[in-house]
């Protein structure tokens, strides 16, 4: 006979008391979870994961026509080659929040109606967002290696940056995570902010140095771009495989404070909405 086990789900107390035990007993979900999202996000599509290439590739292209002219990257690399590299952090950002940053909502139907730690739906999205990151790199990485061996390159990488680059995927993560439980949380209340994120995003690329790099924006520019904890990743990704790019500590460390704000934040709110999302829905 098999003995039955009873479990019980109580109420945690205090809002950035994490469930640890629990997300470790559900890791089959998540696992589940992670491939789950990574097929559904292109079944049924004729590229299916070849979209993987086409949108950085496109991306870079559209930049290039429209602003390759004006930026001029002293003994740099070819402006396509440049914005390949530069939307390297930002394209994880994006598929990360976009993917996550309406989790309530998008998972109502399983949310009500069974129980398993919530911070598995976008946990599963962060890490399942790291399939498409590694498939543009190897784009990126091709399109390096052939303009190096094709033409003798101007610019040099930098090895000190290079170093850096495992760091800046994990900040890049813990960003696009605390962003996307914020999002979550005020959208499971505020159903505009769902409307308004894609908007929020394009808005958000424009300040960061994607387009132009960060020694060719003005003083105001600076500034925002100063505030925005994305500058300095994009930067060490560009001067860890062209030699420029601003590499600051001041930048970094005021990045990962507010990286670190946002995180907390984002834990404390999502779990304060997850306890009344079933009530509201």
């Amino acid at each position: 006979m098999i003995p039955s086990i009873e479990r019980t789900i109580g109420r945690r107390r205090g809002w950035l008391k994490m469930d640890w035990a629990g997300l470790w007993r559900y890791r089959d979900l998540l696992w589940l979870t992670i491939r789950r999202d990574f097929v559904a996000r292109y079944q049924q599509t004729v590229l299916g994961p070849a979209w993987f290439v086409v949108q950085p590739l496109v991306t870079a292209l559209v930049f290039t026509v429209v602003f390759g002219r004006n930026v001029a990257v002293r003994d740099g690399p070819p402006p396509f080659l440049f914005y390949l590299g530069g939307m390297l952090a930002w394209s994880f950002f994006s598929n990360v929040l976009g993917g996550a940053g309406n989790t309530f909502n998008a998972n109502a139907n399983v949310f009500t109606k069974v129980y398993f730690p919530r911070l598995i739906a976008p946990l599963a999205v962060t890490i399942s967002s790291l399939v498409p990151l590694a498939i543009q790199a190897a784009v990126f990485a091709f399109a390096y290696v052939w303009v190096r061996l094709g033409a003798t390159p101007f610019w040099h990488a930098d090895s000190a940056a290079l170093w850096l680059l495992p760091w800046c995927l994990v900040h890049t993560a813990l960003f696009g995570l605390g962003v996307s439980l914020l999002t979550s949380a005020l959208s499971a209340k505020y159903r505009d902010l769902q409307h308004a994120l894609p908007f929020v995003l394009q808005m958000w690329l424009f300040v960061t140095p994607v387009i132009f790099p960060l020694s060719q924006l003005g003083p105001a520019a600076r500034t925002i771009a100063a505030v925005n904890p994305l500058t300095p990743i994009v930067e060490a990704v560009r001067r860890g495989f062209f030699g420029e790019g601003e590499l600051s500590f001041p930048l970094f460390a005021l990045s990962f404070a507010i990286t670190v704000a946002v995180l907390v934040a984002g834990l404390a709110l999502f779990q304060r909405a997850e306890r009344t999302f079933a009530d509201t829905v």
